[in-house]
C-alpha cells in the first residue's frame, strides 16, 4: 500500500495553491468593495430616486402578505412583521437590484481597463503564412508545398519564390 501525504498534506497542498490564496483575497477585497457600493446606493443614489419620485423611501415600500385587521395599518416592514405578519419587502429588493447593478458595471469597467492595459505592452501577431492555396486547374485546396494536385493529378506550375 503506498502511502500519501495524508489528509492534513494534502489539506496544506490544497490551501497554499496560488488560486485558492487569489480567491481569498478577492473574497475580502470584494467584501469591502461591497460595503462601498451599499454606501453609494443607500447614501447617494436612493435619496436622488427618492426625491425625482416625490419623496418615496423604497427601503419603506412592502406588501402586508395578509389580510390586516378593520383600521390596523404599518409604517414598517419590521413592524408588521413584529406583529406576526409575513411582508413582501419589494423596495429592499430594488435597492438590492440597484446594488447589484452598479457593482456589474463597475467590475465591467475594471476589468476592461485591466484588459486595456494589458494589450498596450503586447504587439499585434503578423497573420500566419498560408498553409494551402487553390489548385488553378480544379479550384480545390490544395497543400502550399504539393507540385501535383491530389484531386485532378494536374502538375501545378512552379511559383515565383521571393
Amino acid at each position: 500500500m503506498a502511502k500519501g501525504k495524508g489528509f492534513i498534506g494534502e489539506f496544506k497542498e490544497f490551501i497554499m495553491r496560488g488560486n485558492v490564496m487569489d480567491l481569498a483575497v478577492g473574497v475580502i477585497i470584494g467584501g469591502a468593495f461591497q460595503a462601498i457600493v451599499n454606501s453609494l446606493v443607500n447614501d447617494i443614489i436612493m435619496p436622488v430616486i427618492s426625491l425625482a419620485t416625490k419623496g418615496i423611501n423604497f427601503a419603506d415600500k412592502f406588501i402586508v402578505l395578509a389580510k390586516l385587521k378593520e383600521g390596523e395599518s404599518f409604517a414598517t416592514a419590521a413592524a408588521a412583521q413584529e406583529a406576526g405578519y409575513a411582508t413582501l419587502s419589494w423596495g429592499s429588493f430594488v435597492s438590492a437590484v440597484i446594488n447589484f447593478l452598479i457593482m456589474a458595471i463597475i467590475i465591467f469597467l475594471i476589468v476592461k481597463g485591466i484588459n486595456k492595459v494589458a494589450s498596450l505592452g503586447k504587439k499585434e501577431e503578423a497573420p500566419a503564412a498560408p498553409t494551402t492555396k487553390e489548385c488553378p486547374f480544379c479550384k480545390s485546396e490544395i497543400s502550399i508545398d504539393a507540385t501535383k494536385c491530389p484531386h485532378c493529378t494536374s502538375t501545378l506550375p512552379e511559383e515565383k519564390k521571393d
